[in-house]
């Protein structure tokens, strides 16, 4: 993926978002997420507009969602489809599935 593509997260204690933007689209991608119990958060909606779609942006949601579930030590329940299908493709996150 050629274009630049920044990734934000709103985390509200309990419950949170990623978002991603790519550089000169107003569309912007999403991931959300809420909190199951401690340490454990539900991978609950992932959405890519179709404008910024079938640049890997969903991907990059979840690899942000996982890169921050390792450094807070979470477990991650993929009810989301796409997360799910994600946690398939990448054996080295079992680790981190709830």
């Amino acid at each position: 993926m050629s274009e630049t593509v920044s990734i934000t997260h709103d985390d509200q204690g309990s419950h949170g978002a990623y978002h991603a933007k790519v550089a000169g689209e107003a569309a912007e991608g999403l991931l959300t997420w809420r909190e199951a119990s401690p340490g454990v958060v539900v991978a609950d909606h992932t959405l890519v507009p179709t404008a910024i779609g079938g640049r890997g942006v969903a991907a990059r949601l979840v690899e942000a969602l996982i890169d921050d579930a390792r450094e807070r030590e979470w477990k991650i329940v993929p009810a989301c489809s796409y997360v799910a299908a994600q946690f398939r493709r990448h054996p080295e996150w079992a680790d981190l599935q709830a």
